[in-house]
């Protein structure tokens, strides 16, 4: 059987729109609603509904499962709250065992990590008042504390930060055990609240904008002389940079510096090494974009590289191999992911997409809404097209007719390998409906099939709600979920003939 994950047999349901859906057995379920959340309210489910369901699927899967997950999530998907929960979460049922250990200790890849994890464990468990952490579960104990040996003062004092809870409170609650005399000394610097202040960006600009200065233009001056020392001492992480490509273009640094900084950015090396989700390329692009100023363009085209060389790993399809995307821009997918960030699911399906269309050799890609739409852009200038498709969302409405991906196809009678579709997968039709014939994504794909024997449809689910549009045990449908690029590996894997969460297994404790 393809899928020995999935349920034998599965009663049809409805989406939130009220169409007709299918749902997904409990792992396909969980890894859907885990890779695609950062535990912020979503359009049709509230952040607290999804972690009650996630909760509820971790009861259901089997523990070691659950801890490949968050191990997965946080270093493939560069997630870092879910993880967290996952680990807590499997702390409640297992005892006896090293498994949640050494989830935990997969999972804490940050100093500020370990207060988070305790945090969430005192919330989850509902430790409050004079009950707080005390009787911490002890694997979640043993992980937190091969955690603290991970780490040195500088990246202890980078994230000793205030909080519910302090990294001095955590060391308390867990008692580490040091691996030498160096690090017992830095435990009791911990203790003892006496951290060297670290070098950093934050706490630099944090002391300069405590100065006075005369007047703005010797502020002006000292903030360009400060950027241009954290530029140039090599201190500033890739993603600080990214973050503050508008503050450093702002300060009128140097032209040289400018240059060093467009250099880093496109740097290969510095691209893997920091992991970034492919939306943050787009959110630095369209802060940057927004700007006056004569280097922008500079900028904007390393931008460009950057992406361009973080898609290089992704494996595409050549000439030989046809491919058709469809990009979801209803309602649905124009929601937020986190109450910080600017990004929308849209904004992530369309970014996922035009990574993919680079990698391709024979490719046509669209989105739908009321109407489906065909959009050539060129395989190049990643982030261009994404800002292409985002100013012409409204050309196709706002539903979510999906099926006209398959109607147009079938209509053209065109023969395509692989059909993508970018969705929240709650596709319903805003038309006079009819189910059979004209309508249904499941008669259509049948129907298809009949042109295209040998194509596959994949749905890459980015909103995880637990349902998708079409069977995922039909002939040559698979469901792909996740923010990251690496869901070109799971893809890469069933196009191997590997099951969808082959990644997830691979994954060693």
């Amino acid at each position: 059987m393809k899928f020995n994950v999935f349920r034998k047999a599965k009663q049809a349901v409805t989406n939130y729109e009220g169409a007709e859906a299918f749902g997904l057995s409990e792992r396909v379920e969980l890894y859907s609603a885990v890779v695609t959340t950062s535990l912020n309210d979503k359009f049709y489910e509230a952040a607290d509904k999804r972690m009650d369901r996630i909760r509820s699927l971790i009861m259901k899967n089997d523990p070691a499962f659950v801890a490949k997950l968050a191990v997965y999530t946080r270093n493939k998907m560069y997630l870092r709250s879910v993880p967290l929960m996952l680990a807590v979460e499997l702390a409640k049922t297992q005892s006896g065992n090293n498994l949640v250990g050494k989830a935990v200790k997969g999972v804490v890849q940050r100093a500020d990590e370990i207060t988070e994890l305790l945090a969430y464990y005192q919330l989850a468990n509902e430790r409050n008042g004079s009950k707080k952490l005390n009787k911490l579960s002890k694997q979640i104990q043993n992980g937190l504390s091969e955690a603290f040996n991970k780490f040195d003062e500088y990246q202890f004092a980078k994230y000793d930060r205030a909080g519910e809870i302090k990294l001095k409170d955590a060391l308390f609650i867990v008692h580490p055990k040091a691996i030498n005399e160096q690090q017992q000394a830095l435990f009791d610097k911990i203790a003892k609240g006496s951290l060297d202040v670290p070098y950093t960006w934050e706490t630099e600009l944090s002391a300069l904008g405590q100065q006075s200065f005369e007047n703005e233009k010797h502020k002006k001056v000292a903030f360009r002389v400060k950027w241009e020392e954290l530029i140039t001492s090599g201190k500033l992480g890739y993603m600080a940079l990214m973050r503050n490509l508008r503050n450093i273009i702002e300060a009128d640094v140097s032209m040289e510096v400018m240059e060093e900084v467009c250099a880093y950015l496109t740097n290969r090396d510095a691209i893997a090494k920091s992991k970034q989700l492919p939306f943050r390329f787009l959110s630095a692009y369209r802060e940057v974009k927004a700007i006056s100023s004569g280097v922008v363009p500079m900028v904007l085209e390393a931008l460009e590289k950057a992406v361009e060389q973080s898609a290089m790993n992704i494996r595409g399809f050549g000439r030989n191999t046809s491919v058709w995307i469809a990009c979801d821009v209803s309602g649905s997918m124009q929601k937020e992911i986190s109450a910080k960030s600017k990004i929308m699911n849209y904004d992530i399906g369309l970014m996922l997409a035009m990574l993919l269309q680079s990698r391709c050799g024979n490719v046509q890609t669209g989105m739908f809404g009321d109407t489906w739409k065909i959009i050539n852009v060129s395989q190049k200038n990643i982030l261009a097209n994404v800002q292409e498709f985002y100013k012409r969302e409204g050309e196709v409405g706002y539903a979510t007719n999906g099926y006209l991906v398959l109607k147009d196809l079938i209509d053209r009678r065109q023969v395509v390998d692989k059909v993508m579709m970018f969705t929240d997968c709650q596709l319903w039709n805003n038309g006079i409906v009819d189910q059979i014939t004209q309508r249904s994504i499941t008669s259509l794909w049948t129907q298809y099939k009949t042109i295209a024997p040998g194509a596959n449809l994949y749905l890459f689910d980015l909103a995880g709600y637990g349902n998708t549009p079409i069977d995922i045990r039909n002939d040559g449908v698979y469901l792909i979920a996740g923010w990251s690029d690496k869901i070109f590996d799971v893809l890469a894997a069933i196009e191997e003939g590997q099951q969808a969460l082959a990644e997830i297994e691979k994954v060693e404790l």
